[in-house]
């Protein structure tokens, strides 16, 4: 076998999937439409809060080639459950969740606006969508809490039942667990204590294919069929089966399906997820639904208007945090109070991201020995939320990151010389944090000195004199992260040799089959350079396959960079029972000991003759002797992998009207082994074109009573290429001991680490706390944030 990271594995391969996909060749959802397939339009709420005092459907159901009309009644009256969270008790203490499962359809109560009440079917999408506005749904509007403040005011309206005052979970915690009193005592101890209140606020993943699901149901094989543009398949097949079996309980006490459907669900080409993609919607379940009554395919495709009103949004965390530091400025110790929103309803994990990858708030770069959190997540009229690149992680590094930027102005010391002073050395590798996690590798320091190198951080004061010269303020932000990969811990891979002898042409293809799908980073063309590396084949004799509950039994999908990670690991261990095998086979074959025959580049041989065979010449003579080198490997995660790296990022100011003008940035990112550097690099450049927009432009915003004001792109301020520099992307690499091939995962430290170097940059540009701004730093923002804080005008001489 090759050894890990020779062969194709370090080589910016082009991207096999690119022909396909920008010739119009790509097989997105819309592109599916089965005969006799019809269309499903939803009727959606129109308030955040209200009761359903009646629905009447008889004006639709007569519209011209309606088929179908459904209702929550409807789907009672067939035994269907409802939605429930991927998350549901807190890993650390046992205690369930409070919360009430998600209905198909809106049953008694709306939650927010968008919610999905009615579903209309109908032979053209046009004719859906006429008829849904015929659907008359009397309402009863209740108090809305459109923020967390005001669904924890004393007087909020109670939005769920299971949820005593608005809240899914309160939960407080310290690090190292065992100490309790170890905060107090260091934060009395502390010569400074430096706090900050910030907002990290929501935002809205807009993949460039909106979603969709289109439902098929096989009467004869009693099997249900979904296609749909997702993150993870397998997840989606077993949270739906809770609403169309009886692996869930069901509402009202129906009576069980005397036969459950089975269900198979695919994803074929996916315009991107971010996150968004990753769990259960009602729609999906609906459709499914509507096929199995009627007979015929039945497609659905949000507007983008509907992607604004439903699809998973992110972040909204407001955190209340604290450092303890010598008089040195050494950290000792930190306090997080922070509150998650959770939105309409706890779906997804919208508490596991504060009880498992926030509660990894001690995994910062810094040595923070002493670390208490209060975790509180909170119901609101609102979309409910999901996640976005870096989930938890995010919420952890921007509050962090500006902490140390107050504390250096608060203690007179210089910002980079303080997170110099706090770094985790890389003698201390591997280094166990408060909480106990374990941190394999990686050198912070490096990463922050590359940075900034190449940031030309020495001639900042140069650029910034120019500048004020021109009328603007210059200053510059530096961010460090970290992130740990998480997502599902199991992920499975099939390696199947696949022969074609006929029409005299002889044809071998090495299949591999995997539950980790690909949504557009790149994966056909990496996991084929793992493999060729592994095998010593060609990339053209390697056939890649996934998205499919059918092929495989589960899988982990695509999620918080577990993808070339955890897949590349059950490769590995595949292959070496792949050449195991193919070594007793050949061993027979050149009537030798098996421990005599050798594995490389392709071939098997044994040391000192001319006996050789190839891989695929050995998978033929296996299958001729009634045995085959096809292999099936199961992998559970042992430990996380740990990128991390430095952003620096440069902005100028217009005194004048408060625009702000990101110029500059830099990167240095450890990623440990990369399989594509350039596909690595394309990652890095959406989620910084991610982080960067949460921090100039993106912001999904409500009105007081829970309508939404951010509906479309006119509203929901998305970034073009024009709103971001060049970008200088370094990396710095330590090998990850955690995967075989020293991997660690790519695709988050932008939408991490942007969000803080840009709003540091903007406060040192200001001169302000970095706490002074919240939200996206819109002209407005920006302009009222000087007056408040009389920044001087710019004297330009003219």
């Amino acid at each position: 076998m090759h050894a890990p990271g020779s062969g194709l594995i370090g080589t910016p391969h082009p991207r096999l999937e690119d022909p396909r996909l920008l010739t119009g060749r790509g097989q997105y959802l819309d592109d599916h439409a089965p005969a006799g397939c019809v269309h499903a339009v939803f009727v959606r709420s129109e308030h955040a809060h209200a009761e359903i005092l009646a629905i009447d459907v008889s004006p639709a159901l007569a519209a011209t080639d309606v088929l179908d009309v459904l209702t929550a009644s409807d789907l009672d009256a067939l035994g269907l459950g409802d939605l429930w969270p991927n998350a549901r008790t807190n890993p650390h203490t046992g205690e369930p969740f409070r919360f009430e499962p998600m209905p198909v359809l809106a049953r008694g109560r709306v939650r927010y606006v968008g919610e999905p009440v009615a579903c209309v079917v109908a032979c053209s999408r046009d004719a859906a969508a006429d008829a849904a506005a015929l659907v008359d749904i009397d309402y009863a509007p209740i108090a809305a809490a459109a923020t967390m403040t005001s669904a924890l005011a004393a007087d909020a309206p109670a939005i769920c039942a299971a949820a005593p005052g608005n809240l899914c979970m309160d939960w407080f915690t310290t690090a190292p667990r065992e100490d309790e009193d170890a905060v107090d005592r260091a934060f009395a101890e502390a010569a400074h204590v430096v706090s900050l209140d910030c907002h990290n606020h929501r935002i809205a993943a807009q993949p460039m294919e909106c979603r969709g699901a289109l439902g098929e149901f096989d009467a004869q094989t009693r099997r249900y069929t979904l296609t749909l543009a997702s993150q993870n398949v397998h997840s989606m097949r077993d949270h739906l089966r809770g609403a169309l079996g009886q692996s869930q309980p069901v509402h009202g006490g129906a009576p069980a399906r005397k036969s459950f459907p089975d269900l198979r669900v695919l994803a074929r080409d996916v315009g991107g997820g971010f996150g968004s993609r990753n769990f259960v919607y009602p729609e999906y379940a609906a459709v499914l639904v509507a096929a199995e009554r009627l007979g015929r395919p039945v497609k659905w495709v949000a507007s983008r208007s509907e992607a604004c009103m439903s699809d998973h949004p992110a972040r909204d965390a407001t955190l209340k945090v604290s450092l303890a530091l010598t008089a040195e400025g050494r950290f000792l110790a930190m306090r997080a109070d922070a509150l998650f929103n959770a939105g309409g309803y706890m779906t997804g994990v919208a508490c596991g991201v504060p009880t498992g990858q926030y509660m990894a708030a001690p995994s910062t770069v810094y040595d923070i020995a002493r670390v208490a959190l209060r975790l509180r997540v909170v119901l609101t009229n609102t979309v409910p939320i999901g996640v976005t690149r870096g989930p938890g992680f995010a919420e952890t590094v921007d509050p962090l990151e500006r902490l140390i930027d107050k504390a250096a102005r608060e203690l007179d010391i210089d910002r980079l010389e303080l997170r110099r002073r706090n770094f985790v050395r890389t003698a201390r590798m591997p280094w166990r944090n408060a909480a106990g996690t374990r941190i394999d590798s990686g050198d912070f320091q490096a990463c922050l000195d590359k940075a900034l190198a190449h940031a030309d951080v020495g001639g900042f004061a140069a650029r910034a004199a120019e500048a004020r010269e021109r009328g603007r303020l210059r200053g510059y932000g530096v961010a460090c992260h970290i992130k740990g990969t998480g997502g599902s811990p199991e992920e499975n891979v099939h390696f199947g040799f696949d022969f074609n002898e006929g029409a005299g042409e002889r044809s071998e293809r090495l299949v591999f089959t995997t539950g980790t799908q690909a949504i557009g980073q790149g994966h056909e063309t990496s996991f084929r350079q793992i493999v060729a590396t592994l095998f010593g084949v060609p990339m053209s004799a390697v056939a890649y396959r996934a998205g499919d509950t059918a092929l495989i039994p589960f899988g982990g999908g695509h999620g918080s960079s577990r993808a070339t990670f955890m897949a590349s690991q059950a490769m590995v261990y595949a292959a070496k029972a792949v050449i195991a095998k193919g070594r007793r086979v050949a061993a027979d074959l050149f009537e030798a000991s098996p421990g005599d025959v050798r594995f490389e580049s392709g071939e098997f041989y044994v040391d000192g003759t001319d006996l050789r065979a190839g891989l695929f010449d050995v998978a033929r003579e296996a299958r001729a002797l009634g045995s085959s080198l096809d292999t099936y490997q199961h992998t559970i995660r042992d430990e996380l992998t740990w990128p991390n790296g430095c952003h620096v990022a440069e902005v100028e100011v217009d005194v004048e009207t408060g625009q702000v003008e990101l110029l500059r940035y830099t990167t240095a990112d450890d990623h440990g082994v990369m399989v594509n550097p350039m596909l690595v690099s394309g990652q890095a450049h959406g989620a910084i074109m991610q982080g960067a927009a949460q921090a100039l432009l993106e912001q999904v915003q409500y009105a007081p009573d829970g309508q939404l004001l951010t509906g479309s792109f006119l509203d929901y301020a998305m970034p073009r290429a024009a709103d971001l520099p060049p970008l200088d992307l370094h990396f710095c690499p330590t090998r990850c001991t955690t995967n075989p091939l020293g991997v660690k995962g790519a695709g988050e430290p932008g939408a991490i680490a942007g969000f803080p170097a840009v709003q540091n940059a903007i406060a040192h540009a200001l001169d302000v706390s970095p706490d002074a701004l919240r939200g996206a730093a819109t002209p407005n923002r920006v302009w009222a944030l000087m007056q408040r804080s009389a920044v001087p005008s710019v004297d330009t001489g003219t």
